[in-house]
């Protein structure tokens, strides 16, 4: 989100489906093709200015892990508890087509709120929800959007995501839920691509759930892995108080890749594929322990990493890495008791090899993704 503290009106206008205020029920193997980034071609049917359903609605998106090792760019999953609100009304204020963000609160620090702008073209929250505006052709309402940010600025769990997330589903369930995720998945790319770049390995989790890969950018097409319910996973994220800049981050990444180094990760996230459909948390955390590529470049930028890793492998946990560009790292227990130890270590780790203060949590997988908490009819 780009800086800048004062609330702006942005016009809307096209598209079409069906779609429930929770995620449908997916395959274990879903595919879910979606029309190529810029257009919008996926409907069958235009949904001509749908009239509202409700007044208002109140929608929550978790945060996500994205890349998870040797899967840059292509590979993310949703984290349980984290993530980010939107509220979304009717607001006969607003002119009619077209959308303002009244207000930003934070569980963070009010200077972290004071770097997102209520500029619906420049907040990722207003460019998602003013997409699925388009793409609903709304037309005979405006619209007020309330962000309250539970997830903090630059950490690598989704935090732009996350946001775009929340408004895309809650616009869609405020107009009938016409859209389907493949239109709020493309929702969240134009929000991701202007704020973070065109990558879908946090807003694709954020919306659908669970884990997923990007089979391809063009045509965009996501898969949904399913891990399997009997089993245990957990998540334990590390964040310390430091900023790693995405664009930072990337300029760190090599151009050109070797072939023995592009062998082995992709061997890694083949493995990392199948480790989730089966159910292998060992195999999962040791395939997303070895990548070759991203990490050995990022993790010098982020004081303290390489001991974090060490703590958190010798405390019991399967793997760990970095949670998308940093600077969170997570780590992978099948314990939740067990995953506390490790957090402590890896926070101790932080502290005395980085010189950083930093929190650690425990979460489960989110299974569920971006949904509807709260609605009201009058």
């Amino acid at each position: 989100m780009a800086a800048a503290a004062t609330a702006a009106n942005t016009s809307v206008s096209t598209t079409h489906h069906r779609f429930g205020h929770q995620n449908p029920c997916f395959r274990r193997f879903s595919t879910i093709p979606c029309s190529s980034h810029p257009s919008y071609t996926l409907a069958t049917a235009v949904v001509a200015d749908p009239t509202p359903v409700f007044r208002s609605v109140k929608s929550f998106a978790p945060a996500t892990i994205a890349n998870l090792g040797p899967g840059f760019d292509f590979l993310g999953c949703a984290v349980d508890g984290l993530g980010d609100t939107v509220t979304l009304s009717v607001d006969p204020s607003i002119p009619p087509g077209t959308l303002s963000i009244s207000s930003i609160t934070s569980n963070n620090p009010a200077a972290a709120i004071s770097k997102l702008t209520r500029n619906p073209d420049s907040n990722c929250a207003g460019i998602a929800a003013a997409a699925a505006m388009r793409m609903l052709n709304i037309r005979s309402v405006g619209l007020s959007l309330h962000l309250h940010k539970g997830l903090p600025l630059g950490s690598g769990l989704g935090s732009s995501a996350a946001s775009a997330a929340a408004a895309a589903v809650a616009v869609n369930a405020l107009f009938g839920g016409h859209l389907p995720p493949t239109d709020l998945v493309l929702a969240g790319l134009e929000s991701e691509e202007k704020v973070s770049g065109y990558h879908a390995d946090n807003v694709a989790p954020s919306l659908m759930g669970g884990f997923v890969l990007i089979r391809s950018y063009e045509p965009l097409d996501l898969i949904r892995l399913e891990f399997p319910k009997d089993k245990e996973l957990f998540f334990v994220l590390v964040s310390p108080e430091f900023e790693a800049p995405t664009k930072k981050m990337r300029a760190a990444l090599p151009e050109m890749v070797n072939r023995k180094d592009h062998v082995a990760n992709s061997s890694q996230a083949a493995a990392l594929v199948a480790s989730i459909l089966q159910g292998n948390v060992r195999i999962l955390g040791s395939a997303l322990s070895s990548d070759g590529i991203v990490e050995p470049k990022r993790a010098p930028l982020i004081p303290g990493m390489i001991d974090v890793k060490k703590a958190a492998m010798e405390a019991g946990a399967f793997g760990c890495t970095i949670s998308g560009s940093g600077p969170t790292v997570v780590a992978i227990v099948d314990d939740e008791e067990n995953g506390k130890e490790v957090g402590k270590m890896m926070v101790e780790a932080f502290l005395i090899g980085g010189g950083l203060k930093a929190g650690a949590v425990v979460a489960r997988l989110d299974r569920v993704g971006a949904r509807v908490i709260n609605s009201f009819a009058d």
